[in-house]
């Protein structure tokens, strides 16, 4: 007989057992009816490859050459091969192979490089902002139709903003695909309620006008053309289906890649800008620019232009005297007015040192104005780069994050965000090397964003008012100091080697190319871009030989421009970065600081041996005075970036012996 310990024990496992096995085994039942059983979107099924994901692959006879296929999208020039010495290295730029299966199908990011074509367009019209969250106006779809033709993507541009609330928004919506038994859109037009495109092959209707809503505007109606399936187009035929759409405000060019689409969906009329749809034909990646180098002789040259202040509108010019001749548009004529130094000067790098936009409500919409403001540099096929100013945030609720993206996809950009961890967006570097196959890197150009405003206080509306402007903040003169740091010294002058990969090893150098007997083991010069002034821009000019004071040019003629506060970035950042690390060195790293933000101050002054220079004025939107040529400042560097010349252009007699105040502020010769 069990001791009576045992037997209460065992009826105790018993009396447990039974309802929790009970209770065990219905939870089981109810996991795997109501979890395990269903096909519920877990991993499996997110990842699981669908129609929208298909790429085709294309088998190519004879030798490999890029193309623009729907699998993927190559660009640039092929790479050398390795024995071909007679390319030099900053045109050697490697193959740019973009994955199109990672480029997602229902967002509206027109910067996207994407070949994908287009399968369905409609136009719809509501009271409620589709930026709200709001999908209540978007076209119906099912999921059987979002699978066979794409879901829908709106483009997010109001043809109606320019018509007012009233109006309503009136959206372009579309689907893109990448199945290759889908009928993709090869053209679009846009025709009178009275006409049609002829012959009528292929082409559909949007039943809803692109003026809808505007008061006594005549109808006018999107057709678009579907042509074959991507599946039975040639590589050719693919390139150059419709891949984009966007919206334009103003009467300026497009997004680079784009074609406007005539006529304008909303008439200009008064202060009413015009409105234009614009597309774009296969891929239309912006030609890069190629490293910065010096020539062979050691010269680089750079042009500053300074306060563009470009609007959405033609704008009119400002403070000019009545021969000149403007028709209808201050951005124009100030783009002819850059074209033609530009022919004149032709410098290896162009900077815009800030304002941009002219802001104060006139470049309601930064997309189109940055469409249109670097142009005439691009045009010409000259690298570029951008501080920010004061005013190039202020309206059109467009962060300069996005503007610096927006800048990127602009042909011959060298513009960068900077790391985001310090104040403001655009603090980066540019280094400028050798032509030799050494690439030595001989200048140093800093950029930095000088701010908009400081802080403001609550006026008695309850109105953020800005008091002050914005300077260099501290975390931006650490971050200077630490980039100073990390450059490291080269032999000074600097001799190219003209050996090129030793293919003329044994060729004898000239006697006035033989280095000097004098080195120096240092960090190369350097220039420095931003956007507002200094305090010590405005302080007391150094003074050289015979009590000459170091201050050449125009300044007075308009209230300072620098901040009311500062973190000392002069003291602490520019009198602190040497040149050498030895301890006897006594020359500042950068040699210039370049501004803009005052048009009619152009004065380089010297202060405890740094040179400030202001570009003055540059355009015809920004403000003037009359008898006060519009201007634009060149820096010449030459002797391989040890000898830095700056002088004026200005507009006068058509830029023809028109140079002002030629000085050589570093190197042989310098103003001392």
């Amino acid at each position: 007989m069990a001791p009576p310990i045992f037997a209460r024990l065992g009826r105790w496992l018993r009396n447990v057992s039974v309802p929790g096995i009970t209770f065990i085994s219905f939870c089981c039942m109810l996991m795997f009816i109501f979890i395990l059983y269903q096909p519920t979107p877990g991993p499996g099924i997110i990842q699981r490859l669908g129609w929208q994901s298909w790429d085709t692959i294309d088998i190519q006879e004879g030798p490999s050459t890029p193309t623009n296929t729907s699998g993927g999208v190559t660009t640039g020039s092929p790479q050398p091969p390795p024995e071909n010495f007679g390319v030099d290295w900053w045109n050697v730029t490697a193959e740019q192979v973009i994955d199109q299966a990672s480029l997602p199908l229902d967002v509206w990011a027109p910067l996207m490089p994407h070949d994908t074509g287009l399968s369905e367009i409609v136009i719809t019209r509501c009271f409620v902002n589709p930026r709200l969250g709001s999908d209540i106006c978007d076209p119906k779809s099912t999921s059987e139709q979002d699978a066979i033709r794409g879901k829908w993507v709106r483009v997010d541009r109001n043809l109606n903003y320019e018509g007012g609330y009233f109006s309503g928004y009136l959206n372009i919506f579309y689907r893109r695909t990448r199945r290759q038994d889908i009928n993709l859109i090869t053209d679009i037009k846009l025709y009178p309620e009275s006409e049609s495109p002829s012959p009528s092959d292929g082409w559909k209707k949007v039943p809803l006008s692109l003026r809808k809503g505007i008061m006594g505007a005549p109808a006018l109606y999107l057709w678009y053309q579907l042509g074959k399936t991507s599946g039975d187009m040639t590589a050719a035929e693919r390139s150059n289906i419709v891949t984009e759409l966007d919206v334009l405000y103003g009467d300026d060019i497009p997004w680079y890649g784009f074609e406007k689409l005539e006529p304008a969906t909303m008439i200009h009329r008064g202060d009413v800008e015009s409105t234009w749809l614009t597309m774009r034909r296969g891929v239309k990646q912006p030609p890069r620019a190629p490293p910065l180098h010096f020539s062979r002789d050691g010269r680089f040259k750079i042009l500053q232009i300074a306060d563009l202040h470009y609007s959405t509108s033609a704008g009119t010019c400002r403070d000019t005297p009545a021969s000149l001749s403007c028709p209808g548009s201050d951005n124009l004529t100030t783009n002819s007015l850059i074209a033609t130094v530009l022919s004149i000067e032709k410098p290896d790098l162009v900077v815009f040192t800030g304002d941009q936009l002219n802001g104060q409500g006139t470049s309601w919409d930064p997309k189109s104005v940055l469409a249109k403001f670097s142009r005439a540099v691009a045009d010409a096929g000259i690298p570029w780069a951008v501080v920010f100013g004061n005013h190039d945030e202020e309206t059109g609720y467009v962060p300069k994050a996005e503007q610096v993206r927006l800048m990127q996809a602009l042909p011959y950009s060298l513009v960068e965000a900077g790391p985001k961890d310090i104040h403001g967006v655009g603090n980066y570097v540019l280094k400028v090397k050798s032509a030799d196959p050494s690439k030595t890197h001989l200048l140093t150009l800093y950029f930095l964003d000088s701010g908009s405003y400081s802080k403001g206080v609550y006026n008695f509306w309850g109105i953020l008012t800005p008091t002050a402007y914005d300077w260099i903040r501290q975390s931006q003169i650490d971050w200077f100091l630490q980039e100073s740091a990390s450059i490291q010294p080269i032999e000074r002058p600097f001799t190219p080697d003209n050996g090129k990969d030793f293919g003329h090893i044994w060729e004898r150098q000239s006697e006035d190319q033989l280095p000097p007997q004098t080195t120096k083991l240092a960090k190369p010069n350097a220039m420095m871009f931003f956007h507002m002034p200094l305090p010590e821009t405005y302080g007391k000019a150094d003074k050289g030989t015979n009590n000459r004071v170091l201050d050449i040019g125009i300044t007075g003629q308009e209230i300072k421009g620098d901040a009311s506060d500062s973190d000392g970035f002069f003291d602490k950042g520019i009198l602190k970065a040497m040149e050498s690390d030895h301890v006897s060195s006594s020359t500042q790293e950068v040699k210039v600081i370049g501004n803009g933000h005052c048009h009619l101050t152009e004065n380089c002054r010297r202060v405890k041996g740094v040179w400030f220079c202001f570009g003055g004025g540059g355009s015809y939107s920004g403000y003037g005075k009359l008898g006060f040529d519009r201007r634009f400042r060149i820096y010449d560097i030459s002797d391989f970036g040890e000898t830095i010349r700056t002088y004026k252009r200005t507009e006068h007699d058509g830029f023809q012996d028109s140079i002002l105040d030629d000085v050589v502020l570093v190197g042989k010769g310098a103003r001392t």
